[in-house]
C-alpha cells in the first residue's frame, strides 16, 4: 500500500507550498524543492482525505519515509501513535466497509507502533518492506506462516473480525482483530508461530 503504483507526485508551486508549511519537519529533517520528493494517494476508507509521503535522500535515515493525512488543509502528521488517526476518524468521518477494512487494518498497524516498530501486516514476501537479507531458513520459515489477511465477519456489537499475520520485532503473529465502525482497533488475541528471527521490518517513520 505504501510503495505501490497509486501515488501521485506533488511538483512546482504546490510542491514548494508544501514544503515551506513542513519545514523542519520535527524540528530535525530539512526538506527542499530541490531533493524532497512528495507524493499523495486517497485511501479507501476516507471520502476527502488523502495521505501525503515525504522522503528525501539527503536524510541521514536512508529508509525514513513521512507521512501526514491531509483533511481540507489540515495536516496531521503520522508519528507512530494512534492519536493523529483517531483525530481524522472522527473529523473525516471514516467509513469502514466489508471492502475497505483489511486496507484500513494495514494501515492502522503500519503507523501505530509499539517500542519494536510496526504491527506489520505480512501477507507476502513479494513486498518491498519485507527484510531484504535473510538465510533461506529465515525465508522459508516466514514463507511457510504468512499468508493474505482476511475479513471473517461481523460479531454481535457491529466490529468487523479480521484475521492477519503480524510480523512485529523479530517475531511472527497469528492475531485476531476487532476494528469498530469509528476505526478503533483491538487485537483480541494473538497467537507466535515464529519467534527469535535473525530478520525485522525496518520501515521508520519518524
Amino acid at each position: 500500500m505504501y510503495f505501490d503504483d497509486k501515488w501521485n507526485p506533488v511538483e512546482g508551486e504546490e510542491l514548494a507550498g508544501f514544503l515551506d508549511q513542513i519545514n523542519p519537519i520535527d524540528g530535525k529533517h530539512r526538506v527542499s524543492v530541490d531533493s524532497t520528493q512528495v507524493h499523495w494517494r486517497m485511501l479507501p476508507f476516507y471520502g476527502s482525505v488523502a495521505l501525503i509521503r515525504v522522503k528525501d535522500p539527503n536524510w541521514v535515515e536512508q529508509n525514513l519515509n513521512i507521512f501526514y493525512l491531509t483533511d481540507q488543509g489540515n495536516l496531521f502528521r503520522l508519528n507512530g501513535t494512534s492519536p493523529p488517526i483517531h483525530e481524522v476518524n472522527a473529523k473525516a468521518p471514516i467509513k469502514v466497509t466489508e471492502e475497505n477494512v483489511l486496507d484500513y487494518l494495514r494501515f492502522f498497524c503500519y503507523f501505530v507502533r509499539g517500542e519494536e516498530g510496526p504491527f506489520y501486516i505480512t501477507e507476502s514476501m513479494d513486498d518491498p518492506n519485507m527484510p531484504p537479507e535473510m538465510d533461506d531458513t529465515t525465508r522459508s520459515v516466514i514463507e511457510g506462516t504468512i499468508r493474505p489477511a482476511s475479513f471473517e465477519g461481523m460479531n454481535d456489537q457491529g466490529h468487523f473480525l479480521c484475521e492477519a499475520v503480524v510480523f512485529y520485532s523479530n517475531a511472527l503473529f497469528i492475531a485476531n482483530f476487532a476494528v469498530q465502525p469509528t476505526g478503533m482497533i483491538e487485537m483480541m488475541d494473538d497467537e507466535p508461530i515464529a519467534a527469535d528471527l535473525p530478520v525485522r521490518v525496518d520501515v521508520p517513520v519518524s
